[in-house]
């Protein structure tokens, strides 16, 4: 397994542990940018059990004092908390820095470190339930509000989570607090990326509008 390809499963599965903890993946591979010009990326954001908004890197090793600077410089220019997953800490220093700048680290122990043949097993489970999870908003699709429609459209039409924030004059976080409410709603499954929630979100409404013309053409009986 190529290394790009071993990393991005690394990341699903570190985003997968987050989500058994409480925490509600919102995006994954987001560039930070100042001023326009991008600067760095993090592997994923995050909504925490409290509510507030984590910029996730995932590390293959250990956390050493580099790695905790550039979970905490990334997170501050994203906004957000800083958070890392990773094997634990490579020394005391990292340890005590990464405290100091409440950087919140998850450590994986030794279970999660299977091979990438075992990994790949894993994400092919993942994508063979996210599509059975597709198949059936065709089958039904779900009841919308006006306010599910307008978030749907925002995050349908634009790149990033920050973009359709934008379009919908709210914040990041109610961004995310809509979304994580539509998936409690079962609205939309679970997604790994901006980019698979974008396609959801085109699905969704497509669906919703086939089943309105369908409806609208469908003559009703006469009593």
């Amino acid at each position: 397994m190529k290394p790009s390809r071993r990393g991005r499963v690394s990341e699903s599965i570190a985003c997968r542990v987050l989500e058994e903890m409480g925490y509600k993946v919102i995006d994954r591979r987001v560039r930070v940018r100042v001023e326009g010009v991008e600067v760095a990326e993090v592997d994923a954001l995050a909504i925490g059990p409290d509510g507030a908004l984590y910029a996730v890197e995932v590390k293959a090793g250990r956390l050493d004092v580099g790695g905790v600077r550039q979970a905490y410089s990334n997170a501050v220019l994203l906004n957000a908390k800083p958070l890392v997953v990773c094997k634990g800490f490579a020394d005391e220093a990292a340890e005590k820095l990464a405290e100091r700048l409440g950087v919140r680290v998850v450590e994986l122990s030794d279970v999660f470190l299977v091979d990438p043949e075992e990994l790949a097993v894993v994400v092919r489970s993942a994508v063979a339930g996210q599509l059975a999870e597709l198949l059936s908003i065709l089958a039904d699709p779900p009841r919308l509000g006006e306010r599910d429609e307008r978030l749907l459209e925002a995050i349908a039409s634009t790149s990033t989570i920050q973009e359709a924030a934008g379009v919908l004059g709210a914040s990041v976080e109610a961004v995310a607090r809509g979304l994580a409410e539509l998936r409690r709603r079962g609205v939309i499954p679970p997604t790994g990326s901006y980019a698979e929630l974008r396609s959801v979100a085109k699905l969704v409404i497509a669906a919703r509008r086939l089943q309105e013309r369908l409806r609208c053409s469908t003559p009703s009986n006469p009593l």
